[in-house]
């Protein structure tokens, strides 16, 4: 009995380090850096709906819009369950675009970022004749509305 429960507790700590901790803390507060878009979307569930602060490292590999507000996706379907979106206010867009000379949707497309703020678990409704139907999905949102909490990284 001895012999078992060793090879668990030493099976569960060689796994738990062999395993990639990607939110590390920060400091007290609830800031922490992640570079997973999976630990993403779990920590955005775990505390939907108030969502989890921290600093996220994303490589953007699809993006658009609607209406005026700019959406860089982690995935080229932003509808893929696996995609991180961030949201890029209307009132930072033509300041990116000044910095940048171009698009914020074209600059930042296949670099990797640095954003922080908050990523949110959203409730997205399915639409049909323009209508909302009972259908919907969820994302994952980080929302920029500060030009200083977006850089590239790589």
């Amino acid at each position: 009995m001895k012999r078992v429960f060793l090879a668990a507790v030493f099976t569960t700590s060689l796994l738990v380090g062999c395993s990639s901790t990607t939110p590390t803390s920060q400091s007290n507060q609830a800031q922490i850096t992640y570079s997973s878009t999976m630990a993403i979307i779990e920590a955005a569930a775990k505390k939907a709906p108030r969502g989890v602060t921290g600093t996220f490292t994303l490589k953007i590999n699809g993006s658009g819009s609607q209406g005026e507000v700019v959406y860089l996706n982690t995935e080229k379907d932003y509808r893929d369950p696996r995609a991180v979106s961030v949201a890029l206010h209307p009132r930072i867009i033509a300041r990116l675009k000044s910095k940048y000379e171009m698009s914020p949707q074209d600059f930042f497309l296949n670099k990797s970022i640095e954003v922080k703020g908050q990523a949110k678990k959203v409730k997205i409704r399915l639409f049909a004749d323009g209508k909302p139907t009972d259908k919907y999905y969820y994302q994952t949102h980080i929302r920029v509305t500060d030009a200083a909490n977006i850089k590239v990284v790589g």
